[in-house]
Formats: C-alpha cells, sequence, structure tokens
C-alpha cells in the first residue's frame, strides 16, 4: 500500500514525470499561494472522484463508462468551486478558469480510468493521495521557483536574495516555461546520474 501511495509523489510523478497537467501547471504558479491552492483543489477532487469511482465501477455498463465519469468529477469540481468562493475568495479569483477546467483535466479521467475503475476502495485512495500530492508538490516547486526569481518574494514576503534584483522574465508566461525546462532536465539528469 505504500508503494501505491510513494508511486505518485516520486516514481510516477504526473507532472514532473509523465508531464500531464501542463497547462494549469503554466498558469497557476505564478505564486506559491496558487499553487497550493490548485494543489489542493485538484487532490480533493482526485481523492473524492477515485473514491466515488470505485464504489460505483460494477454499477456502470462499460460503452457509457466515460461520460459516468466526466459527469462525477464535474459534479465534485462544481462543489469544490462553490466552497472555494464561499471560503476562500482571493484563491479563487486568482485561479480563475482554471478551477472549472479540473473537470477536463487528463491526470483525474486517467486515474479514474487506469486506477480507480480496476482497484478497491483502499487502493484508489491512496494513489489518489499520492497522485494529488505529487502533482501539489510540482507545482510548489515551480511556483516557489518562479516566485523568489520573479518578484523577490516567497508566500508574498519579501526574501533577501544577497544583492540579486529579481528577473520580471520568471514572473511572466515564458518563465513558466523556462522554469519548468530547468526542472525537468534537472530531473533527467538526476535520473541518469542515479543509474550510473
Amino acid at each position: 500500500m505504500l508503494k501505491i501511495l510513494t508511486n505518485g509523489i516520486f516514481k510516477e510523478n504526473p507532472l514532473l514525470v509523465q508531464l500531464l497537467g501542463v497547462c494549469p501547471a503554466l498558469a497557476t504558479t505564478t505564486s506559491l499561494n496558487n499553487a497550493l491552492g490548485m494543489g489542493a483543489a485538484f487532490t480533493m477532487v482526485l481523492i473524492f472522484s477515485n473514491f466515488i469511482i470505485s464504489l460505483i465501477k460494477g454499477f456502470i455498463p462499460d460503452n457509457i463508462r466515460i461520460p459516468c465519469y466526466i459527469v462525477v468529477i464535474a459534479s465534485l469540481v462544481t462543489v469544490t468551486e462553490l466552497v472555494m468562493h464561499a471560503y476562500y475568495p482571493a484563491t479563487y479569483e486568482a485561479l480563475g478558469i482554471f478551477i472549472p477546467l479540473i473537470v477536463v483535466n487528463c491526470i483525474i479521467l486517467g486515474r479514474a480510468e487506469a486506477f480507480a475503475s480496476k482497484n478497491g476502495l483502499l487502493a484508489s485512495v491512496l494513489d489518489a493521495i499520492g497522485m494529488g500530492l505529487g502533482y501539489t508538490l510540482a507545482l510548489a516547486l515551480i511556483a516557489a521557483c518562479r516566485e523568489l526569481l520573479g518578484s523577490g518574494t516567497l508566500l508574498g514576503q519579501p526574501v533577501n536574495m544577497a544583492g540579486l534584483p529579481p528577473v520580471l522574465l520568471f514572473a511572466l508566461p515564458a518563465g513558466a516555461f523556462l522554469t519548468m525546462g530547468f526542472l525537468f532536465a534537472a530531473l533527467n539528469w538526476l535520473a541518469r546520474y542515479r543509474r550510473a
């Protein structure tokens, strides 16, 4: 069971290893607060969708399986969006259209199809927790780099960078591509170094 939980964090990290969910990662990692908010929303939808799909998988005919999964996911996203709007309005405003777009996130639908529909309840929930944590950690890593390098802050608080000025490029959309490219290159180098 521990292997299922840690699989999504390290070995099969949805963003850093499988390169899934890149669009929200590019758009929502302008600050660490935004990344953590998106990661929390994503993780909650993933956990509850895997939970529900694992429970109802035996009742869904094969020919309407995917539409049923989408209805479950869309319902959960709507609830998540309403909760964020009511209790976390600043995060809701900052994330904007990317909250409802969780419905079509390939990671959530992929985990429903590849894992929750084929495994038991506990394994499905553990898989969702691991994948959600892995995605959240990846978003947080990208956002921390972008916020620190682009604006000289972390969680909105100024950080002393030994006199180095912020580089505006990292706060812009192109900075997301650069940050992710450097992180992917570093991870590939580490993976190759560990194999050698």
